[in-house]
């Protein structure tokens, strides 16, 4: 079984600077900003130089768009109970699932916000009408995808049950164009054991799949610095955190595993590579080098 294995890789040089990063560390997915992620970029769109050097680095390296995903801003919060900033993420959001089609990418994902007010059940709701929103508003075969959060403080998208009701509330037609995905170190901060024994993970994606109807669309591989139910959403390198490596080989075995991007988001050596260096990350290569161990670990054992 071959993996979509992944990183977020560094876009120092423009997005066809991380395809070729991927590329050189034997990549077939990534995941990529479009644009610069402290911002709303509501206003940002993709200019044909930029889409036509991403195609050609697609074509240097062979790997797929629909392989690679987004991750949207970090400042969109659209749980907000503040019409304004709900006004303006939402359409940073919908604007970033129009960036992402005309990259061709197969995903976007997004943290979904939190409810400041304290109502989960109104703020969960309004991500529900955001992501409506720009499914309406933008054509494509582009997912969106929630993202699972480590629960802090009043962030929405912990349990498998609020993830539930954030796609249920989006009209029937849409729904094949929206979907999740799950962060491994999100789930052991938010509680999940992963590590308990070697049936954790296949559990914890069972409920997930059960509650939802559909298994996550996507895996970020992030071990995590925090304890479990620690609520602290800090990444380490697989093997070097509180869950360890074994239960991301347990993962790989499961068939929830195949054919959806896995993609790493571990703290990387280089955070500025030139921007004509083509050079993987060295925690990258090290991080796909024991991925695949593991994959061809996992593969042995079915």
């Amino acid at each position: 079984m071959t993996f979509l294995l992944g990183s977020h890789c560094p876009d120092t040089g423009g997005i066809a600077m991380a395809v070729r990063r991927a590329g050189n560390a034997g990549m077939r997915s990534l995941q990529l900003f479009t644009a610069v992620p402290k911002f709303y970029n509501e206003k940002v769109g993709v200019k044909p130089e930029r889409l036509a050097r991403w195609r050609a680095a697609l074509d240097e390296t062979g790997l797929q768009a629909e392989h690679a995903m987004a991750h949207a801003a970090y400042v969109l919060n659209v749980a907000t109970p503040d019409a304004e900033k709900w006004e303006r993420a939402s359409a940073g959001l919908a604007k970033e699932l129009e960036r992402s089609t005309a990259l061709g990418l197969g995903m976007v994902c997004f943290h979904p916000g939190a409810a400041t007010d304290g109502d989960r059940g109104a703020a969960l709701m309004r991500v529900s009408v955001a992501m409506t929103r720009a499914l309406e508003g933008v054509d494509g075969r582009t997912k969106l995808m929630v993202e699972n959060t480590a629960g802090a403080g009043s962030t929405v998208a912990r349990t498998a049950d609020e993830i539930a009701a954030i796609l249920d509330g989006i009209p029937t037609a849409l729904r094949a164009r929206a979907g999740y995905g799950l962060d491994t170190c999100h789930l052991y901060a938010s509680g999940f054991d992963l590590g308990r024994d070697e049936g954790a993970v296949a559990e914890v994606l069972d409920e997930f799949e059960k509650t939802i109807g559909a298994p996550p669309g996507f895996f970020h591989l992030n071990d995590s610095e925090g304890a479990l139910a620690s609520n602290r959403d800090r990444h380490a390198l697989i093997g070097e955190g509180q869950i360890g490596a074994a239960p991301f080989g347990w993962l790989l075995a499961d068939r929830r595993a195949r054919g959806v991007p896995l993609i790493l988001e571990t703290p990387h050596a280089v955070d500025e590579p030139a921007e004509d260096d083509a050079t993987p990350d060295p925690h990258d290569v090290r991080m796909m080098a024991l991925l695949t161990k593991l994959a061809d670990g996992a593969g042995r054992g079915r």
